[in-house]
């Protein structure tokens, strides 16, 4: 008989839960909102494991609230920053996550994003549904080419060179920043490194890829919109704090940004009435870039594996913080 409790904090496909319910006592959220905090608090007393989305903040309290029976944490998300990481860690609770298996489907958005905002397809697509297309105009939604342009790639982890593939097809001319990278796959795609000033002023399109740390917040801000090339168009897939928002909106208000393309927003969702919903050049999209039904289940799959291996003392396949792990030795 399974001994352990898990606490799920939202429904999520039966290809992971069907795993956890045949090794542990499982309790999910059945709200289709995200528990609130006070939910949550007490939903994690006495369990020895959760399984969390990037939606709830898995922090001191909440791994206070459980109590020091918690082995293993585990998030629905590539990103951990809604996880104090180092708290865990101090705790010797591995801190699960899931890479890799959706990096083809953020990637295959991304691109969609880019040529949605290019070529001003949902601008257009809401003008012939309010009536107000009269005619073929040879001047008429007139929009920036994507073939053999210049793409600025912010980050270039998985996300960010598998964004490089897909341009290749079109015969950009791809540029990256990351302080991080090392390797050189970037040869293999034709990717060039250069600074981020440089990136900004020479890209026609600008894509975020990087993840949010204090270090990256609003990384893209009015200095650095000032610095990009006029009439550019920004697309962001990462996570919303990477970009100040109400840079942005002056941006593309004053047209030195011709549109951008956004996933993701800080906060999410985007409150009623944000300046940015008022502008028609810019696409809002409801942080849908892992929505393909095969990278949902592989997710499922692996925050699943993720959180049995910790609640059974094994190394998780994919850790966020795996010090943890030599911290035992």
């Amino acid at each position: 008989m399974p001994q352990d409790n898990v606490f799920v904090t939202r429904l999520i496909p039966q290809a992971g839960l069907e795993k956890l319910r045949g090794a542990c006592r499982l309790e999910i959220w059945p709200g289709a909102l995200p528990p609130a905090r006070e939910a949550l608090l007490e939903k994690v007393r006495g369990i020895h494991g959760i399984l969390c989305l990037l939606t709830d903040r898995i922090d001191r309290a909440v791994m206070d609230a459980a109590g020091p029976q918690l082995r293993a944490i585990s998030t629905y998300a590539v990103g951990f920053d809604n996880i104090d990481v180092v708290e865990a860690t101090q705790r010797g609770i591995p801190v699960g996550h899931t890479p890799g298996v959706l990096t083809e489907a953020c990637a295959d958005l991304t691109f969609a994003l880019l040529m949605a905002a290019a070529r001003r397809v949902v601008e257009g697509d809401r003008q012939v549904r309010a009536g107000l297309w009269r005619t073929w105009e040879p001047l008429g939604w007139l929009g920036a080419d994507v073939h053999e342009a210049v793409l600025g790639l912010v980050g270039f982890g998985r996300i960010g060179q598998a964004v490089a593939k897909r341009a290749g097809g079109f015969g950009m001319r791809v540029l990256f920043h990351d302080p991080f990278y090392t390797g050189y796959q970037h040869e293999a795609l034709r990717a060039q490194p250069v600074e981020l000033d440089m990136l900004l002023a020479q890209s026609d399109f600008v894509s975020l890829h990087a993840p949010l740390t204090p270090v990256t917040r609003h990384l893209i801000n009015r200095e650095s919109i000032a610095k990009m090339k006029v009439g550019s168009i920004l697309i962001n897939t990462a996570r919303g704090g990477l970009l100040d928002q109400d840079a942005l909106v002056d941006g593309l208000s004053r047209r030195h940004l011709a549109a951008a393309a956004l996933d993701v927003t800080d906060p999410e969702p985007m409150p009623e009435g944000h300046p940015l919903l008022r502008l028609d050049n810019v696409i809002i999209t409801p942080h849908i870039a892992s929505a393909s039904t095969t990278a949902r289940g592989r997710m499922a799959v692996l925050a699943t594996d993720n959180l049995i291996a910790g609640l059974q003392g094994r190394r998780m396949p994919h850790c966020a913080n795996p010090q943890v792990y030599e911290n035992r030795r």
